[in-house]
């Protein structure tokens, strides 16, 4: 373990700088040329197509349907919803000339879709027969950051982003609910193996357009917050913005109530941050690119560790084979502590003649266990499912023991400083927000008693968690 720790910095002292290494050493991700931007490279972008999977799954039982959607937003599309624009003036980045000559038109590259989305829903529904119209894009986005990190900020992101129109303000609520809980709590939870506190976004801190904004709040290893997903009703602002209309079935023309939802590459630094530890990544096996590695501490091991192989993927693991005896083993053992492969399985000359094989753990400290090959595949896979609890209930503990409940905006500062405060939202209201925000901390949402959203952010006895952020 000492030799693996020595490549990173120490999360206790720094832990910005050992998330940057671990992203570095582990071979996730690095930066792109133009500042901000981000090359994701396969160990990373693999670990992306995993989330993504699980994600589109839940995104489609829900009803809704992938489409595709330009890049490329004239701007006068964002200046139709005066809050939009707004909101998002700082980010944006825009084209101002192509083919050799000045664009009649600037066209603004997408931050957001619902100026899109929106001009098309307006063409596609003509009555209420078309409704609801659920729609979701997996694509890339453009938000100009000031201060960029990979996997968290960064200039271009990948994400998916759900846009979808209703006939009610009660339908359009009960459908962004549903994707906050059976979509994005259950990946986070189910898949990444994250506890994340679901609430509703204060009028300060809500998206820019909404009229309500829910979010799902993760707490990172070093006690901050970090928004993993959000789902917004529109209201009928993009409606009426985009006049976004429909016949009703007693003949009169109606505006429709729309939604818009999603997530990004942060869930991946999600994942870094709550689960690394000094020794590199540890990766929940749902979405470890390579759940088992299989190592050949000698050559004569070779032939046995593909045999290995193949016996666990025939059982539904994703595994690999590490068959590269003429380096170091130890260098090699490293290299997958690093990258956070949930087992690692050691085979050398000794264990082809005792019938054995060894097994390394990653969320055991690296204990080693000699297990006989007739058992090996059982116990890999009783172990893969393990350490998927495992790591939830870790984090989850760690959650909870970091949450202090306090009386006073001048606790919650204190309580901050190594982890969330809780408190009731009438002792903060917009003047501690304030006089939180002049401490670099924010309300990251408001739930009611019982842990419910709130239909209004100004209910009586609301209860506000309380966190710096990334």
């Amino acid at each position: 373990m000492t030799a693996t720790r020595s490549v990173l910095a120490a999360q206790a002292t720094d832990f910005p700088r050992w998330f940057q290494d671990v992203i570095a050493k582990a071979e996730l991700a690095e930066n792109g040329p133009v500042r901000g931007t981000m090359v994701v490279r396969p160990y990373g972008y693999a670990i992306w197509e995993l989330l993504q999977e699980a994600m589109n799954r839940r995104i489609k039982a829900t009803g809704a349907v992938n489409a595709y959607f330009p890049l490329l937003i004239p701007e006068s599309y964002l200046q139709r919803e005066a809050e939009h624009v707004e909101g998002f003036s700082p980010e944006l980045a825009v084209v101002t000339h192509a083919g050799g000559k000045q664009l009649e038109e600037p066209a603004v590259i997408r931050p957001t879709s619902e100026t899109m989305i929106g001009e098309y829903m307006a063409k596609w529904i003509q009555s209420y027969r078309d409704l609801p119209l659920l729609l979701n894009q997996w694509a890339n986005a453009v938000r100009w950051e000031l201060r960029p990190r990979l996997f968290l900020r960064t200039t271009e992101f990948l994400w998916q982003e759900g846009h979808t129109a209703h006939a009610s303000a009660a339908d359009a609520r009960a459908y962004a609910t549903r994707i906050l809980y059976d979509v994005y709590r259950a990946v986070m939870v189910d898949v990444l193996a994250i506890p994340v506190v679901p609430g509703r976004k204060t009028r300060r801190e809500r998206f820019a357009g909404a009229v309500n904004t829910m979010t799902l709040e993760a707490m990172t290893g070093d006690g901050k917050a970090l928004q993993l997903g959000t789902a917004h009703e529109l209201g009928q602002n993009f409606a009426r913005a985009f006049d976004i209309g429909y016949l009703s079935s007693e003949g009169r023309r109606e505006l429709a109530w729309t939604t818009s939802w999603g997530s990004t590459t942060r869930l991946v630094g999600g994942l870094i941050m709550v689960h690394g530890d000094d020794a590199g990544l540890r990766v929940p096996p749902a979405v470890a690119p390579v759940q088992v590695v299989v190592l050949a501490v000698k050559d004569e091991a070779i032939a046995a560790a593909h045999t290995i192989a193949d016996e666990l993927t025939a059982q539904g693991v994703r595994v690999t084979v590490d068959d590269r005896a003429d380096q170091p083993f130890g260098r090699r053992a490293v290299n997958w502590e690093l990258k956070g492969v949930p087992v690692r399985i050691e085979v050398g000359p000794r264990d082809l003649s005792a019938g054995v094989a060894t097994v390394v753990r990653r969320l055991r400290d690296s204990a080693k266990t000699t297990v006989n090959r007739t058992d090996l595949a059982a116990t890999v896979v009783a172990a893969i499912d393990a350490d998927q609890a495992h790591l939830l209930a870790e984090a989850t503990e760690r959650q909870v023991s970091r949450i202090a409940d306090v009386a006073t905006v001048e606790e919650a500062i204190e309580a901050a400083a190594s982890g969330w405060a809780r408190l009731p939202y009438d002792a903060v209201g917009e003047e501690g927000e304030d006089r939180l925000g002049e401490s670099g901390i924010t309300v990251r949402c408001l739930q009611r008693p019982d842990g419910s959203l709130p239909v209004e952010d100004n209910e009586p006895g609301l209860t506000a968690y309380v966190a710096r952020s990334y």
